[in-house]
Parts: structure tokens; C-alpha cells; sequence
């Protein structure tokens, strides 16, 4: 169909294409900061704990402003948030060029950049949710594929950029692709289908479409009220905590163990490359076996590859890692729409999905930071890794509290 409801293609695949490339690059750039340590590193003489923390501080900011976008985008639409956010994440990757001192670090990356990463996560995952309902999980899975695309080529565009031009040009380069990337796509985006005279999944049936707003789970009170919501809350808070610092450290740990620049963040993109199979696969799980089970699979992938990156030492340890890590990265980031939409509804998916989001970044700014210290003590990446495999576990302990709701 197109957008006055005659026959075509279905207007929510192209929601989900919009959401696919502004996921890729959005996600795919910030990862990519883990390229620019070294030089930064070199130049400045900067600690790798305050390098970290200008990545955390992005990555805490995005899921505080999260919330904000949620409640804006379940109120207004996501077209015009997106449009605004994404200028600012190609204006801080545009400063980042002009950085000499920590308190720029922080303010352009930190800050700017974190603005800007606040809707790449809320906007497609809600956007798509509510697009899509018999096919929620795959579509959820192609869009984060996105991201795995995004990880997988801009590490290495920027490592190649840096190598060609320079840090500082690089990160310039880099702004005006997230332009391109983000806010082009952003130009397409519609909230719901029913406003558009649409049923979720392209269905026809009788009535008037449904916008995706109230009736489609209890209030968002009611579900913060709930031990599920909270278990998803502190599993996302475990479970992006141990992902960030993995995609944060990867890079400056594989040059420790001797690799150069480029191999080194040719593993970073292995895991980006590996993990777009993670999500598909992911996706197209959770519709046919349901969260848990997918969960539990994912689970069982990231505890393994943990254990085998502590004796890691060799170029193929480390890829070997980054295929099974790849896999459980991209299911992580995959399930958590469908399960709150699944538990919840999505009358209040943006808010919901922002709280979850939010808890989420608060663990993924932690972790970046809390390995930075732990290796400057110890100047080793072993007592990390140890933490992360705890970490695992104990988000492995969770998933039996990931149950539907009771509802009034």
C-alpha cells in the first residue's frame, strides 16, 4: 500500500528500512569510538577510565533523554524528533575534530553526541512495534541487523579513515555521514498504521485500524508497579552493561595483545558482522519459540564466549570470540522490544521501552568506566572479564521472572 491505504507495498517496510540505516550508522559511529582511543590515548596521555567516560557519558545521557523521547514520540510522532536529535549527533562527532582538552571530550562527544543517540534506539524499536505484530520479533531482528551492519562497517571506516586523514578529519567525515544516514531517514517515518488507514502487518480486516494508543496493556503505572517490569528493568541494566564494556575494551585490548590498528578493529567488526546473523536469527526465534528460550540461547552464547576470551591471546582466539560473543550481541539487542511489547502492549510502548532503555545505559555507562579503573589498577583486562562472566550469570538468574503480567 502506499500511504492513502491503496494497494502497493506495505508503508511499514519502509518504516523498517528507515529504521535499519539510521540504527546502522547511530549505533555503528558511537561503537566506533573504541577506534579512536589510541589516538586520543597518544596525543593526550588521557587515562583509558577518561576516555570511557566520555562513551559512558553518551551512553547514560542516551538513556536518560530516552524517556523524554518516548513520552514525545508516543505523543507527537517520531518525525521530527528524529530529524532534531540527528543533527546533533552529526554536530558532536563534527566537533570531536576540534577537541584539546578532556572537558571538550566530554561536552561534544559526552554530551552532544549523547543528545543525538537518544532516539536511535527508542524511535525504531517503538516505531517498528507498533508496525509490526504477527511478525514484531523478525522485523525487530531486521531492523537491529542494521546495527549489526553498522558495526561491522563503520569501525573499519574509521580505522581507515584515521589511518588516510587523521583522527581529527576522520571524525568530521564521520558527522556528515551520520547526517546522510540519520536524518534522511528519519524524513519517512510515520508513528503508527492506523493513522495512515494501515493495519500492523500490511493485515486487512474489518473495523477501523488501531493507532497503537490506549487498550493495548495497563497503564504505564500499573506496569511499573510489576515484578516483571522490574526484572526487565535489571536484566537490561546487567545485560548492556557487560555488552558495552565488551565493544568499548575489545579494541584496546586486542592491541595489547600485539595486534595493529586495523586487525584490532577488524574483531569489532567481526562482532558487528557475526551479530546481524545474531539478530535475524534472534528475531525469527522469538516469533516461533517465544523471549524465554531465545533469551536462555543467548545466554548460553555469551557466558561461553566470556570464558574463552580470558585465554584468548592469538588473532584467531580473538575472531573465534567474536563469532560466538557476535551471536548473543545481536540477540541481546534484538528481544528486548518484542518482550516489553509481548508483556506490556504498546499503548505505552515509547515511555516503557525509554525506562527500560534508560536503566539499560545506566549499566552501559557503568561497565565502560568500572573496566577503565579495573585495568589501570591492575593493568590487566583479566579481573574484567571475570566481572562480566559474574554479570552474565546473574542475568541468566532473572529470566524466570520474565512472565506475563497479571492484569486488572
Amino acid at each position: 500500500m502506499n500511504e492513502k491505504g491503496s494497494p502497493g507495498v506495505f508503508y511499514g517496510y519502509t518504516i523498517v528500512i528507515a529504521c535499519f540505516l539510521f540504527q546502522g550508522v547511530g549505533i555503528g559511529s558511537y561503537i566506533a569510538f573504541g577506534v579512536f582511543f589510541k589516538p586520543l590515548l597518544t596525543e593526550f596521555g588521557w587515562s583509558r577510565a577518561t576516555v570511557s567516560g566520555a562513551a559512558s557519558l553518551a551512553f547514560l545521557l542516551m538513556g536518560a533523554l530516552g524517556i523524554v523521547v518516548g513520552i514525545l514520540n508516543d505523543r507527537f510522532g517520531p518525525r521530527m524528533l528524529m530529524v532534531v536529535t540527528g543533527l546533533f549527533y552529526s554536530t558532536g562527532y563534527c566537533l570531536l575534530s576540534r577537541v584539546h582538552s578532556v572537558w571538550e571530550l566530554y561536552l561534544f562527544f559526552g554530551l552532544v553526541v549523547g543528545i543525538g543517540l537518544s532516539s536511535i534506539d527508542i524511535i525504531a524499536l517503538t516505531t517498528t512495534a507498533r508496525w509490526f505484530v504477527r511478525r514484531r520479533g523478525a522485523m525487530t531482528g531486521f531492523v537491529k541487523v542494521g546495527t549489526g551492519a553498522g558495526q561491522l562497517i563503520m569501525p573499519l571506516t574509521a580505522s581507515l579513515l584515521i589511518l588516510h586523514y587523521g583522527w581529527r578529519n576522520a571524525s568530521w567525515i564521520v558527522g556528515l555521514i551520520a547526517l546522510l544516514f540519520i536524518v534522511g531517514p528519519g524524513l519517512v517515518l510515520r508513528r503508527d498504521p492506523g493513522r495512515m488507514g494501515f493495519f500492523p502487518d500490511g493485515d486487512s480486516g474489518p473495523g477501523k485500524p488501531h493507532s497503537g494508543k490506549s487498550g493495548e496493556g495497563p497503564s504505564v503505572r500499573e506496569t511499573m508497579r510489576t515484578r516483571q517490569f522490574c526484572a526487565v528493568c535489571l536484566l537490561n541494566f546487567l545485560m548492556v552493561g557487560c555488552l558495552m564494556t565488551v565493544m568499548i575494551h575489545i579494541v584496546p585490548h586486542a592491541q595489547d595483545t600485539g595486534l595493529d590498528p586495523i586487525k584490532a578493529a577488524g574483531i569489532l567488526s567481526a562482532i558487528g558482522g557475526v551479530s546481524m546473523a545474531g539478530r535475524l536469527l534472534s528475531g525469527l526465534a522469538i516469533d516461533r519459540f517465544g523471549n524465554t528460550k531465545t533469551i536462555l540461547v543467548c545466554f548460553a552464547f555469551l557466558i561461553c564466549s566470556l570464558l574463552w576470551l580470558r585465554i584468548a591471546g592469538e588473532l584467531w582466539m580473538l575472531y573465534l570470540f567474536a563469532i560466538i560473543y557476535g551471536l548473543a550481541h545481536g540477540g541481546f539487542f534484538t528481544f528486548i522490544s518484542p518482550l516489553v511489547a509481548g508483556l506490556f502492549g504498546v499503548g505505552s510502548h515509547g515511555v516503557l521501552i525509554g525506562i527500560v532503555v534508560f536503566v539499560g545505559t545506566a549499566g552501559g555507562a557503568l561497565g565502560p568506566v568500572l573496566a577503565g579503573y579495573l585495568f589501570d589498577r591492575a593493568l590487566s583486562y583479566q579481573p574484567v572479564f571475570l566481572l562480566l562472566i559474574g554479570v552474565a550469570l546473574a542475568g541468566l538468574a532473572l529470566t524466570p521472572f520474565l512472565k506475563p503480567a497479571a492484569r486488572s
